[in-house]
């Protein structure tokens, strides 16, 4: 080879080297105009959209008030004692994530577990009055960022001074013990609203939770008749929560007033589960006035997480009969651990809180859906992008790439409890 045909060589070896090294860009624009395809801008608008809805997003969960049927503060706090006047690792809930959040007017859960209305000693209103006396104290004690609201007007007035207000629902009618005169002490006390039962069937209604075989009244008792009549005279919603359906239908039956399920979802989603509402029922509670508010726990949202929920909760019984265990023995909680370990949760996601929220929207229309999340209520199960109270606006995002206008999505956060409340305030008010 001459020394021409060498460095002619060794420059072609060159060029070839450059070309195959060269970014994209530049190999496309040798090659001619006629294959220069235009600049890719649809990764830039989607994220210019996305900030957007961030954006708005944010604007409205300040804009409008936040209203959440069920957060289980008083008893966590019972349980393990902590100041949620400031940020605490523990729990779903306080007060910094609640301002970031937007979250104005929390109805705090008086919670009374099944236990102590099975009791033969009682103590279903003495842990009531104590949990109250918690909430109490919370805005006593720090008066510039709680302020305790017993009606719609004191609910607007917090929100008006930026503060959070505190309202009440009590999560098992047990401590009313038969007696009306209860009643009228827990509406003194703050309860604006009762879920009639929990788990168990109660001296008031049958539990959604309990075998059907297993129910005491068919519905409601004829004390918890009175009682729904007695709470519609006084002011106090009727949460349908946890009752069994035939309860829910002896509701419909009687209430002057529109009813609440403080923290419920549909049954569409969760065939047999029968904590979550139907189609029929979400339609008589409309045409009742009333209001679903959807729970963002897992297993209320969709069937897999559901049957997961059965399935754990089934083998931590059978471990326990087979060992002779209780709750709290250290044994029973490392098999929790490891079931847990060896069968991952199918947590729901935002998509899944909003096809409930549309489920109820396509069957009755806007006005009668809410939020009840059961924040501090369904421990782990959380969906993905709902995981605490500073959250909202993570859902209110994604009620807006779904469509929903601003008005739509101030009727959800607040708008249509907010009515409910006020007109269990007026049927109260002609009594």
């Amino acid at each position: 080879m001459t020394p021409a045909m060498t460095r002619e060589s060794n420059l072609f070896r060159l060029l070839a080297l450059a070309l195959l090294m060269a970014p994209a860009a530049v190999l496309g624009a040798c090659s001619g105009p006629e294959t220069v395809d235009a600049p890719d801008t649809s990764t830039t608008e989607a994220s210019a959209q996305e900030e957007d809805a961030r954006s708005r997003a944010e604007h409205l969960a300040s804009e409008y008030l936040i209203l959440d049927g069920h957060i289980d503060v008083p008893y966590r706090l019972e349980a393990s004692p902590a100041d949620v006047s400031r940020a605490i690792e523990s729990g779903d809930f306080d007060y910094p994530r609640a301002k970031r959040g937007g979250l104005d007017v929390p109805f705090m859960s008086i919670y009374i577990p099944a236990d102590y209305q099975q009791d033969a000693e009682g103590g279903a209103k003495e842990l009531a009055d104590k949990l109250i006396d918690g909430m109490d104290q919370l805005s006593t004690d720090h008066p510039d960022k709680f302020a305790k609201v017993t009606s719609t007007e004191e609910a607007y007035a917090a929100f008006a001074q930026g503060k959070v207000g505190i309202a009440m629902g009590m999560e098992n009618g047990a401590p009313v013990e038969g007696d009306l005169a209860n009643l009228q002490h827990f509406y003194d006390r703050g309860i604006r609203y009762i879920t009639l039962t929990h788990s168990k069937n109660n001296h008031i209604s049958d539990s959604s939770y309990e075998d059907a075989d297993n129910r005491k009244w068919d519905g409601l008792s004829s004390f918890g008749e009175e009682l729904v009549a007695n709470m519609n005279d006084l002011g106090i919603m009727v949460d349908i929560s946890h009752v069994s359906d035939a309860a829910f239908w002896d509701v419909m039956e009687i209430t002057k007033a529109p009813a609440i399920a403080s923290h419920s979802s549909c049954r569409r989603f969760t065939p047999g589960f029968e904590r979550n509402m139907t189609d029929e029922m979400i339609i008589k509670l409309a045409e009742n006035g009333g209001v679903i508010q959807i729970n963002f726990g897992s297993s209320f949202l969709t069937s897999d997480a559901q049957q997961h929920s059965t399935n754990r909760w089934a083998a931590v019984r059978a471990y326990a009969e087979e060992h002779g265990l209780e709750r709290g023995d250290e044994e029973l909680t490392a098999f929790v651990e490891r079931h847990r370990e060896e069968n991952p949760f199918p947590f729901a996601d935002l998509d899944d809180v909003v096809a409930h929220i549309d489920h109820v929207v396509r069957l009755v229309g806007i006005d009668h859906v809410g939020l009840g999340s059961d924040f501090d209520g369904v421990g782990d199960s959380l969906p993905t992008g709902l995981k605490s109270v500073a959250d909202y606006p993570n859902l209110i995002r994604a009620l807006l790439v779904k469509g929903y206008s601003d008005e739509d999505i101030e009727k959800i956060l607040s708008g249509n409890v907010m009515r409910v409340w006020r007109e269990v305030e007026r049927v109260a008010s002609e009594a």
